[in-house]
């Protein structure tokens, strides 16, 4: 897959480490989640709905389509969220659990 934005400058910013499903992946201070995934890959997640990708659509946090989750299944829209050390993202949207009722 083809990346779907290309960093042409600032490339001198401090590296961030982050987790991305499970692999190791470097962005630049003041990233956008959007930006650290977009510039390796196409798409930013599976859509819950269909087979089709999500890539973002606003890219200013009102249209939900670029949600990403983090490990413990809390939600981060990728185009207002910064990347930080050590965050731990997954771009399928996590099972539901729902509490056990007595």
């Amino acid at each position: 897959m083809n990346a779907r934005f290309v960093r042409l400058a600032e490339g001198q910013r401090a590296r961030v480490r982050l987790m991305v499903d499970g692999e190791p992946i470097e962005a630049l201070q003041g990233d956008t989640l959007m930006v650290a995934l977009l510039t390796r890959v196409s798409a930013l997640r599976q859509s819950e709905f269909d087979p089709g990708q999500r890539a973002g659509f606003c890219l200013m946090g009102a249209c939900q389509d670029c949600w990403v989750w983090t490990r413990d299944g809390g939600r981060l829209r990728a185009c207002s969220n910064e990347v930080r050390e050590g965050l731990d993202i997954v771009t399928k949207q996590p099972e539901a659990i729902w509490p056990l009722r007595g």
